[in-house]
Order: C-alpha cells, then structure tokens, then sequence
C-alpha cells in the first residue's frame, strides 16, 4: 500500500510540473497564440493511448497463445486506459480546432480514423459483456482486439499518408518541420508524466480485474455446490 501511495504521490508530482511547463516554460507559439498550449496536453495523451493500446495488442497475442488468464487480465485493462485517454484526444481536439480551424470537427482522415478507434475499443469492452464464460470471452476478445489494433498505424501515418485539414507532423516529419527545442523539451516531458499516469491506472485496473477473476471462481464453485 505504501508503495502505491508513493508511485501516486510522484504522478500528481509529474503531472504538476507537466502543466506548469505547459503554461509557462514553453514559449507562446506565433500564429495560434495561447490556444495552442492545448498541444501538451493532447498529443502526449495520443501517444499514451497508443502506448496502451499496444500493451493490449501485446497482452492479447499472448493470450491467443498461451491462453494464461493474466494476459486477458492486461488486455481489458490497457484497453480501457488507452479508451481514457483517446477521449482526452477527441474532446481536446475539437477545442483546439475551433478557434484555429474555425470549425469544431471535420471528417478528415486523422480525425475520421482516431474516432473509429474510440469505436473499435468500445466494442471491445462491450463485447466481453455479451460473453458470460470467462474462456470464450478472453479468447473472442482478444482476437477482436488484434484486429482492432490495426487502426492505431493508420492513425499515426494518415497525416502523412493523405493531405488532410490536420497539421503535418512536427515530429518526423517532413524536412523544415520541426519544433523549437523548449517546446520539444516540454512535449516529451509532459509525455513522461502521462506514460506515468497510464502506468499507475494500468496497474490499478489490473489488480480490479485480477480480483473479479478471483470472485467470479469463488461464485461458481458455491453455485456449483
């Protein structure tokens, strides 16, 4: 417990000084002005999506392979957190993108696709609630989750793959992209304290799912008596 108490501490830390930084290290960007301090907040949120979503790609190719209820335990967990933060993405995105776009959405490729994620990893989630036994729940799931996965690639090239109203990378991007190397500094640092808020929900939602398991074979054998 103290050690969860401890790694908790450290994140509200992190993400504490990620917004100090965000508001007041990075400097003001030019054209866009203050709205555009919403970018610390929702690529490093993109990029722990994708992290957790890969975790769950990761966690239900083992599944699939090994069948050890743990890896179905890691799946719906990552599952979730990356669902957490891609609605951080959609609901900051379309913040950003009135006052600069003038418009709050637009179907282009970037915006169309992240959103068919969201999609894709609810219907992972319902999915598990329409599959009473636990076996053929973790294994439909996972594969349902492999293929979900697909998407997250497509997501990350389809700003450079095809013109869209989204902004070109700022990072590997094309050649005079770039940012000033403040707001590089401040981007990856606001990205490590999400990388630690996903850790620490990650870990919590696997100790919740790993206790259901638990209660749901003690729920069968006393039905079974």
């Amino acid at each position: 417990m103290a050690k969860q108490v401890i790694a908790a501490v450290v994140v509200v830390l992190l993400m504490a000084a990620a917004a100090y930084a965000a508001f007041f290290v990075a400097p003001t960007e030019r054209s866009m002005g203050l709205i555009q301090r919403i970018f610390y907040l929702h690529v490093p949120s993109a990029w722990t999506a994708f992290t957790a979503f890969f975790i769950c790609f990761i966690a239900n190719l083992q599944y699939v392979f090994r069948r050890q209820p743990r890896w179905d335990w890691l799946g719906v967990s990552s599952a979730e957190v990356g669902l957490a933060f891609t609605t951080v993405v959609l609901v900051t995105g379309p913040i950003w993108a009135h006052p600069v776009w003038g418009i709050w959405w637009t179907w282009d490729a970037r915006l169309t696709s992240t959103f068919v994620l969201w999609l894709l990893y609810v219907s992972y989630l319902l999915l598990r609630t329409l599959i009473e036994e636990p076996d053929r729940r973790a294994l439909l799931s996972a594969l349902f989750g492999i293929f979900a996965f697909i998407d997250v690639p497509l997501v990350y090239g389809s700003i450079r793959w095809w013109r869209t109203q989204h902004p070109q990378p700022v990072i590997l991007g094309a050649p005079g992209s770039g940012l000033h190397p403040a707001m590089r500094a401040v981007l990856f640092f606001c990205w490590i304290a999400m990388l630690g808020l996903m850790a620490l929900l990650l870990r919590q939602r696997y100790q919740l799912e790993a206790l259901r398991a638990e209660f749901d074979i003690v729920r069968r054998e006393s039905e079974a008596r």
